[in-house]
């Protein structure tokens, strides 16, 4: 078994603290030299910043960043992470790419000295104490105090903080200053090594420093949690995430907080250590925007990472996934208006939390003439839907416990307030269908003592139908019970006479067994059914031993035949 402290593996932190031989040369065998970049006026966020302010500031430096400095850097790390690292060796890089990292401001790295003048600016160090700050220009020589200094030194003076540490502490709670100190390298046997940070990252990096001497932080403020788990995936050191992790975690949620966790760099999101986190968040946003028609317009203003949470969410309630995809399409519509980057985000990132094969057949046709889907994409998702739907029951329920485990849903049914049906139509030698509804237990349970359950609509004679479970009080109002009704959609004034019939499977058989027939006259919102189609009180019909639950599930069918 692994050594919970064994070196450089990000372990659980070891319950000793080492917070009294923190930057204590007593304690130290090595010398950490930080250089501190500036950054404009105002890019540095205060302690008391809200979140909203954390994540502007993040997202200037980050544009800066991307802005000012070439795109060859993200050849070895991104722009967002540039530091300079006394584990490279100027031997291995090839000029073109020493050629880049300079004017990335990533420095000549011979000697653990990052500066031209290299031996004026390791002097200089040598004799100034320990965790002096000391403004340096980009030739390693002292900056000057007086008009000569030109105004293009205000962006290139650099400041330098020197630090003691033990390079076994650090080692044993971060890979990446065990490799820094075992490489094998000539740097790695001087006893200074360097760092270059921008000044948003000072405090962050002293806090997390402390960190790994103590296992504890001195600031716990939502940003300032937020700036040392940054600090903490950029030099691997896993219990640090662990830890800011938890204390965020523990803080009141919400969706502000919820999205800015969502929308953290792909290395922190990708963290085993930060996952807890970024689940809580977005069980958050699922929990908070459950019903999408009450916060229809909420959730339309939603970032692309909480229309994401939102589509993901097994309890999701709204009408039916036809309406799932409808509202993924107008969010695409109101964020991206130009046509080919709605088509890319539609593509790449929302159409795989669509659960086509839950969609109407009359939605799917819809799909594959949709100007927004690219139609080699619009063709696959409609056949895969189409081929789950001919699939055997058991097939078919074999692929939904297969997909409740995967990463992204395609046949699990959702919280639907209008159930899937299955229905088989027939033109000849009459017009004909056979509807298929099967409910869970839990629903069923749920509908105590009056609620109503309704189908998604079929179509029979060019009309709308449904069908609709209800909890109510037999005839003479002595009990609960369960009733199953039959009611076309009001469209239009057309009426015709339509003969019905109600089975369910029943045990120990598991075969259909008719419960109710009759005929009706419909015209346009009119409803018939059965109160009580099993004629036994609600407890006996929704008891355990309930002879209309197979494997949890009430199977209903619906036989319609238009009578001439």
């Amino acid at each position: 078994m692994e050594s919970s402290t064994s070196p450089g593996k990000g372990s659980p932190e070891p319950s000793s603290d080492f917070a009294f031989a923190f930057n204590d040369v007593n304690f130290s065998d090595r010398l950490l030299r930080i250089e501190i970049l500036p950054e404009s006026p105002g890019s540095k966020p205060e302690p008391d910043d809200s979140l909203a302010d954390w994540a502007r500031n993040r997202k200037r430096r980050r544009d800066e960043h991307l802005f000012d400095l070439p795109g060859a850097c993200s050849i070895f790390l991104p722009c967002e992470y540039c530091q300079v690292l006394t584990l490279l060796s100027c031997a291995e890089l090839t000029e073109e790419y020493e050629e880049q990292i300079l004017n990335c401001n990533m420095p000549d790295l011979e000697d653990g000295v990052t500066y031209e003048n290299q031996e004026e600016a390791a002097a200089m160090i040598a004799e100034s104490p320990v965790g002096v700050e000391i403004p340096i220009n980009r030739s390693g020589h002292e900056a000057a105090h007086n008009d000569e200094t030109s105004s293009s030194m205000d962006y290139s003076a650099v400041r330098v903080k020197t630090i003691h540490i033990s390079s076994p502490i650090l080692a044993a709670k971060s890979p990446f200053f065990y490799k820094l100190f075992s490489n094998g390298m000539r740097e790695s046997e001087h006893r200074q090594v360097t760092l270059q940070i921008q000044a948003s990252e000072e405090d962050a990096l002293m806090d997390l420093l402390n960190f790994m001497y103590s296992n504890t932080l001195p600031r716990t403020t939502p940003t300032a949690l937020l700036d040392v788990l940054m600090a903490a995936d950029k030099y691997e050191v896993a219990s640090c995430m662990r830890y800011c992790s938890r204390l965020l975690r523990n803080l009141p949620m919400t969706c502000e907080s919820a999205l800015l966790y969502l929308d953290l760099p792909s290395t922190v999101l990708m963290a085993d250590t930060v996952q807890p986190l970024t689940d809580a968040a977005k069980q958050f946003l699922a929990a908070r925007f459950k019903d999408l028609s009450k916060f229809q317009e909420e959730v339309l203003n939603l970032p692309l990472a909480g229309i994401e949470t939102v589509l993901f969410s097994d309890d999701l309630q709204v009408a039916s996934e036809d309406a799932v995809y409808d509202f993924a399409l107008k969010w695409a519509r109101t964020h991206y208006p130009k046509m080919e980057e709605r088509r890319e985000i539609l593509s790449t990132r929302l159409l795989r939390f669509i659960r086509f094969p839950c969609m109407t057949c009359r939605k799917l046709k819809k799909v594959l003439t949709c100007s927004d889907i690219d139609p080699e994409i619009a063709s696959k998702v409609v056949l895969d839907a189409l081929f789950f739907k001919a699939e055997a029951p058991y097939r078919q329920r074999s692929l939904v416990a297969e997909d409740a485990n995967a990463s992204f849903r395609r046949f699990v049914e959702r919280a639907y307030k209008y159930r899937p049906v299955k229905v088989v139509e027939f033109e000849l030698p009459r017009q004909q269908c056979i509807v298929y509804l099967d409910l869970k237990r839990e629903e069923c349970v749920n509908l105590f003592p009056s609620g109503r359950v309704y189908s998604q609509a079929f179509h029979l004679g060019g009309q709308g139908f449904f069908l609709s479970g209800h909890c109510n009080m037999d005839q003479q109002s002595s009990f609960h019970c369960f009733g199953l009704f039959l009611g076309m959609q009001e469209k239009g004034s057309v009426s015709f006479t339509v003969d019905y019939e109600f089975a369910s499977r029943v045990k120990p058989s598991e075969d259909f067994v008719s419960k109710y027939r009759g005929n009706y006259t419909f015209t346009g919102g009119k409803a018939v059914g059965y109160r009580n189609l099993f004629g036994v009180p609600w407890t006996a019909f929704i008891a355990d031993d309930s002879p209309y639950f197979i494997n949890g599930i009430l199977h209903l069918r619906a036989e319609l035949t238009i009578k001439k």
